[in-house]
């Protein structure tokens, strides 16, 4: 598979996606992105890179609305397609946490110099804390200025998925490797394999303390049922020793997609930088 050169820029962001090459063979795959650079005005500024949720595109109504504030602002923005999502390649079934971190860290990775504020919803949230204990690792955390997380969902394979399923559906996913898992959000049910539950053990965050070294904001709605705010202050007790700002939304679901929601989103990210 021949990926573009991840190094690109281009004036304005397109409509067309763009695709960088992740993983290595034989499980290589070409990853969609859409990207704004900064405009000469911007530029002091920390771009931003957005992680969609679990079966959720860089097209969705809240990624759309960041991209235009950052048009209107002169910022910097990327957004991309998890493999099995939206235009990247790959099947949703094959894929699994360790898959979308690969990803996302290699789009990461592919933006200019600089740091980066990366704003993770849902599932994105996860991938956004365990991206920061990646580039801890490497000795790259000052390339992070700091983490917007909408109802993240840490853990979620685990504590929202697994534990939550019946003993009928669990034995389902032993015996035949998967279970269809009926949607709110789409007519039709959609697969939980377990290669994903297996495979999501090896990257859980509750086991010990997590450090993100940059400023964290999150954002909750109190009416989340996917994502309770359990779960979330579950979160916060462990980023101790991080800057954390909790916003708890009265009247908000999972999504936040309203345009009051988006508004507290936007002022979260340019509280940060």
């Amino acid at each position: 598979m021949n990926g573009q050169d991840p190094q690109f820029e281009i004036a304005a962001e397109t409509s067309l996606p763009q695709f960088i090459c992740a993983g290595k063979p034989p499980r290589e795959r070409l990853i969609a992105c859409l990207r704004r650079p900064a405009v000469k005005e911007g530029e002091e500024r920390p771009g931003i890179i957005w992680l969609g949720g679990f079966k959720s595109d860089m097209r969705s109504q809240k990624a759309t609305a960041l991209d235009t504030w950052a048009a209107e602002k002169g910022r910097a923005f990327l957004r991309f397609d998890y493999s099995g999502h939206g235009a990247s390649e790959g099947r949703f079934e094959d894929a699994t946490i360790g898959d979308w971190l690969e990803e996302s860290l290699a789009i990461f990775r592919s933006a200019p110099a600089g740091p980066r504020i990366l704003v993770g919803s849902s599932m994105g949230g996860w991938l956004a804390l365990l991206i920061a204990r990646a580039l801890q690792a490497a000795g790259e955390e000052k390339r992070l200025a700091g983490l917007v997380l909408i109802a993240p969902a840490v853990d979620f394979t685990e504590r929202l998925i697994w534990a939550r399923l019946s003993p009928e559906a669990q034995a389902e996913i032993e015996a035949k490797g998967f279970w269809m898992r009926p949607s709110p959000y789409a007519p039709e049910p959609y697969p939980i394999t377990r290669k994903l539950i297996e495979e999501g053990r090896n990257h859980l965050l509750f086991e010990s303390v997590i450090r993100t070294h940059c400023p964290v904001h999150i954002l909750q709605g109190l009416k989340d049922e996917d994502v309770p705010p359990s779960h979330t202050m579950t979160l916060v007790e462990h980023l101790a020793g991080d800057e954390v700002v909790f916003s708890a939304i009265k009247d908000g679901d999972h999504r936040l997609s309203r345009p009051e929601d988006i508004a507290r989103l936007i002022t979260a990210i340019e509280g940060i930088a």
